[in-house]
């Protein structure tokens, strides 16, 4: 290796020939040196041998050194410096990497809706960041499982991930399974809301309990086997729920010890109402003339006498899951019907209790109506009484006419209204009926009482807490009309001066604690009574059986 200053001197032919052979020796040994020859100009091209075994081949551009590659020559490689070198692979059908490929930040595409295809040779196999995945395919629906030491292989077994003992109701999530201990009681897993196809949800009898309280499954808005919800009933049994769609909804894909379907229908069961409606509102107005007490509200019990003394109703069979619709009816305002309470839902025909009817007015006349007690008659030109509905409550009591000018009392759910009294006294209001639906004995939905303005008040018939509405005028009498009693569906009273609103209705149910799902909407009071969960609906709501 040599430099050389590349000029050649007028001189004789010996110092000539060594002076040329300098050169040559520079330009075939690439201007080798440790330091850049002194005769480089702008372009020269010179290799850098200050690291004897690894070389620089540098450019130098007038001023500086550029360095373009160092040569490695024991590993017989170049590897390129200070620029981006873009190398053509096209060619080259077997292209070889030397050491790692860097991607820096980028990615590997394709063009073209192209693949990118991994083929390892052999016994090879595709490796991904630490992951060894299986060199043939698996069979249809079977997916990649981990060994957690790296490896990859296709399987058909879910695994689902075991969670803590379970011992009161609770909302599954997929993918989850549950040991679930009945031992204390009876409780509900609800699955998951929105599952998608393939999703499953394992449950088993933790304790062997399963027999004597069972497991009530809940499909939470989807089926199960094509029902709302089933129960698992069998000692030590379990099960892998799998949902399918949203026909069929959760199907058991593998069961323990009782089968593969070991799910059962859960039973109906049968619960107790009281459904009383709103009461009617007090008729009001009038000089001279008594004016009518408001009619009790529609009064259906099945838990005992129903209104009008009429034997007990039917008890409702409700279906589990179902959402059965709890409506309470308001009380009616001043001459103004209450309106009507109900249950209703699927499977069961609707229970309505009709509203009270209004009492009549005085001024202008205005005759009393029909409801579920009918509305007392005013002592007017139109004194005739409202009727009651059949199995529901009682007439009003008619008002006075003539001499006799009193106001009728309302009907209520056990007695008639009745009519004026002497001195054209109102009439009282009808009695109300008493129910243990509750466990202790109540009496609801009296009628509220008449009124005239020259003569004694009439009281409202006994209809709950304090009464019913109480009748009577307010002029020249001891007695003030009052409003019915909120939530008992008691008549207002009647009132020369300004009669009184109706009360306000309430619906009760009586559920087999057992069978007491805890789902409701409405607020309603929660009570027991020996076996039995009460629900008392003072406003609308809904229990989900």
């Amino acid at each position: 290796m040599a430099q050389g200053d590349y000029l050649i001197q007028n001189q004789s032919f010996p110092s000539f020939r060594s002076d040329l052979n300098s050169t040559l020796e520079a330009i075939n040994t690439s201007n080798s040196g440790t330091s850049r020859p002194t005769s480089a100009v702008a372009g020269t091209v010179w290799l850098d041998t200050t690291n004897a075994t690894n070389p620089t081949l540098k450019f130098f551009d007038g001023t500086d050194d550029i360095s373009l590659a160092q040569l490695d020559y024991s590993a017989n490689t170049v590897n390129w410096l200070d620029s981006t070198v873009v190398f053509d692979i096209v060619g080259d059908t077997t292209p070889q990497l030397g050491g790692d490929l860097d991607v820096n930040g980028n990615s590997i595409v394709s063009v073209s809706n192209g693949n990118i295809t991994f083929t390892p040779d052999g016994t090879g196999k595709v490796i991904i960041d630490g992951l060894s995945y299986p060199t043939a395919d698996g069979t249809t629906g079977q997916f990649l499982k981990t060994d957690g030491a790296g490896n990859l292989s296709f399987d058909n077994t879910p695994v689902l991930n075991w969670q803590s003992v379970q011992t009161t109701g609770f909302t599954a999530s997929a993918g989850n399974a549950y040991p679930c201990n009945t031992t204390s009681a009876q409780f509900t897993v609800t699955l998951p809301p929105t599952p998608s196809a393939g999703e499953q949800v394992q449950l088993v009898d933790y304790a062997g309990t399963f027999d004597t309280n069972a497991l009530t499954i809940n499909g939470n808005g989807n089926n199960i086997e094509g029902v709302a919800g089933l129960q698992l009933t069998g000692e030590r049994e379990g099960i892998i729920l799998t949902y399918i769609d949203s026909t069929q909804g959760w199907i058991p894909t593998s069961g323990i010890n009782e089968g593969t379907d070991a799910l059962s229908t859960l039973p109906n069961y049968n619960v107790d109402f009281l459904v009383i409606a709103g009461g009617g509102g007090g008729g009001t107005g009038g000089s001279r003339d008594g004016t009518g007490g408001g009619g009790a509200g529609g009064y259906r019990n099945s838990h005992g006498t129903s209104g009008a003394n009429s034997p007990a109703e039917t008890n409702l069979t409700l279906t589990p899951f179902e959402v059965y619709t709890v409506t309470v009816g308001g009380g009616g305002a001043v001459n103004t019907n209450g309106t009507d309470s109900s249950i209703s839902g699927s499977g069961i025909s609707t229970i309505t209790s009709t509203g009270g009817g209004h009492g009549g007015s005085g001024s202008p006349a205005t005759a009393a109506t029909s409801g579920g007690s009918g509305g007392g008659g005013s002592g007017s030109t139109v004194p005739g009484a409202g009727s009651g509905t059949a199995n529901q409550g009682s007439n009003g009591g008619a008002g006075g006419n003539g001499g006799n000018r009193g106001g009728g009392g309302g009907g209520g759910a056990s007695s008639t209204g009745t009519n004026p009294g002497a001195s054209s006294a109102g009439g009282a209001g009808g009695n109300g009926l008493a129910s243990t639906i509750t466990g202790s004995s109540v009496t609801r939905a009296g009628g509220g009482g008449g009124s005239y303005s020259g003569g004694p008040a009439a009281s409202g018939g006994p209809g709950g807490t304090g009464g019913g509405g109480d009748g009577g005028g307010n002029t020249g009498s001891p007695t003030v009309s009052t409003t019915g009693t909120a939530n008992t569906g008691s008549g207002g009273g009647g009132d020369r001066g300004g009669g009184k609103a109706g009360g306000k209705g309430v619906v009760i149910l009586r559920i087999p604690t057992a069978n007491y799902s805890g789902t409701t909407s409405g607020s309603p009071t929660v009570t027991t009574d020996g076996t039995d969960t009460i629900l008392t609906y003072n406003d609308s709501g809904s229990y989900t059986a």
